[in-house]
């Protein structure tokens, strides 16, 4: 990447020190093609990530002029939603109807604290705070 990320277009940002996070995002770039760029929070200028770092080592954070737009699995779901294909874009829609919304918010978070567990996934990638409670 070349000089700071232009957040006048959406910017997901995600823990690319996580393996397990680097294999989804990678997986969802083949897979959906999504017109929204996906940056490591690591690499975005500090202005723009110190005043939400207890967030981003916990969930995906999508940008847009600087500002929050989305978080965790909506902000997912409108990263998934900016592919090209129709597939994937209705699967991001559905996800915003209301008790889809509220299941993907939930499996997002269950995910999210075991991701160390999960394919891909290493001791880096736990959560901070979070302890090892044998799994699931």
């Amino acid at each position: 990447m070349s000089g700071a990320p232009d957040t006048s277009e959406p910017l997901l940002a995600y823990d690319g020190d996580c393996a397990f996070c680097q294999a989804a995002i990678d997986r969802i770039r083949r897979k959906a093609a999504p017109r929204i760029d996906a940056v490591p929070w690591q690499a975005l200028p500090e202005r723009l990530t110190a005043p939400h770092l207890s967030r981003l080592d916990r969930e995906v954070l999508l940008f847009h002029n600087e500002a929050v737009h989305a978080s965790g699995a909506d902000a997912l779901a409108r990263f998934v939603g900016s592919s090209p294909a129709r597939g994937y874009r209705l699967a991001a829609a559905a996800l915003s109807l209301p008790g889809m919304r509220t299941c993907a918010r939930r499996v997002y978070a269950l995910v999210a604290r075991n991701r160390q567990h999960l394919p891909g996934g290493a001791a880096s990638c736990a959560l901070p705070g979070c302890t090892d409670r044998g799994g699931w």
